[in-house]
């Protein structure tokens, strides 16, 4: 090849770099040494929607070598390009990589999530169909040791969720949230970034801003991604207390829950700490504790029995702490945000380093 030919080639990728896309993909890490080169190349296989589209990594301060990674990578394709996230957490991240971003659609994207080839294009187009404001895929759980994948069966299950309709694998049509989330830049310029005091559930704060203001949110099943469940029981309770605990700073900021579902895990365990030491002193009270400890055992019987027959008998034994994890850690959660939030008025309280994790 002659040099002017080289030359020209280099222009013409150099060209291609630096040409505004259509979409900004926006990834918020920090410590993925172990993960972010296999997510970077599986984003960047992408089928490209028209247009083409960017990777902004907003990195919070890695100190594992994921920053190098990234940095090795960018240089490898001009799409992929590295911010800095000094504050650490998910929302500053992500509203650094929006303002950052060349873009006129804006994608969330999560290191731990598994993604369509044709991901992005289908976000694209289901966007233009519908003229939602905001669209993603159904949030399927998929996990890949023992207790992942009981996690991620009972994840998959109504009873984990209350029949949630973001959770219904062909359901396509308007929801209350959608799992990550894929906007217009413009929509987000009309209803604000995200909210950066919400260390956990600001995507779920974003929606409900969103609809709020007029909005639409839409879910597709054309729109395929798997989420990666926690690998523990332990870290399961940890991470549903967090969406608990910060779903009261959402209702208390917008004076409202999104549905009523929100409010019964709180309820039900409320009750039950109420009823658990009067039963000892009051007979009526024993015979409610009974009563409502059967109510939820049935149902918690029949819920893990349906879903090892479709997710393996192996897994049975699991499936009664699982969803006890799910609705339990949400239910305390909830009570320990409302202490914390409305009783004592104060902003993120002693749980706030459970929350930052």
């Amino acid at each position: 090849m002659s040099e002017s030919s080289s030359l020209s080639t280099e222009s013409n990728t150099a060209a291609v770099v630096s040409s505004s896309p259509a979409v900004t993909i926006v990834l918020p890490c920090r410590n993925e040494a172990r993960h972010i080169d296999a997510c970077l190349r599986s984003l960047l296989a992408f089928e490209p929607p028209p247009g083409g589209f960017e990777v902004i990594v907003a990195d919070g301060r890695s100190d594992d070598g994921t920053r190098e990674i990234v940095e090795r990578i960018a240089v490898e394709d001009g799409r992929v390009r590295l911010v800095d996230n000094p504050q650490r957490t998910t929302p500053f991240g992500l509203n650094v990589g929006i303002g950052a971003a060349r873009g006129s659609i804006i994608a969330r994207i999560d290191a731990h999530t598994e993604y369509a080839p044709d991901y992005l294009r289908q976000c694209v187009a289901v966007m233009s169909e519908t003229g939602a404001d905001d669209v993603g895929g159904p949030w399927v759980a998929k996990g890949h040791t023992y207790v992942q994948r009981a996690i991620a069966a009972a994840f998959n299950s109504a009873f984990a969720v209350g029949g949630a309709r973001a959770h219904r694998r062909q359901y396509e049509g308007p929801v209350d949230n959608v799992y990550l989330g894929c906007w217009r830049r413009e929509v987000l310029e009309r209803v604000g970034l995200f909210d950066e005091e919400f260390t956990r559930n600001q995507d779920d704060e974003l929606c409900f801003r969103l609809l709020r203001s007029g909005g639409t949110i839409w879910q597709s099943p054309r729109i395929r991604s798997w989420y990666t469940p926690r690998a523990s029981l332990r870290a399961l309770l940890r991470q549903y207390f967090q969406y608990g605990y910060w779903k009261v700073r959402v209702i208390q900021k917008h004076g409202a829950p999104a549905s009523f579902r929100h409010l019964v895990p709180g309820a039900f365990v409320a009750v039950l700490l109420l009823l658990t030491p009067l039963a000892f002193l009051v007979p009526a009270a024993a015979m409610a504790l009974a009563f409502l400890l059967t109510a939820y055992a049935i149902p918690l019987a029949v819920a893990s029995i349906l879903t090892a027959a479709r997710a393996g008998w192996k897994f049975l034994p699991l499936f009664p702490p699982v969803f006890a994890c799910y609705h339990f850690g949400y239910g305390l959660g909830f009570l320990f945000g409302i202490w914390d939030f409305m009783v004592r008025r104060r902003g993120a309280g002693r749980f706030v380093a459970l929350t930052r994790s």
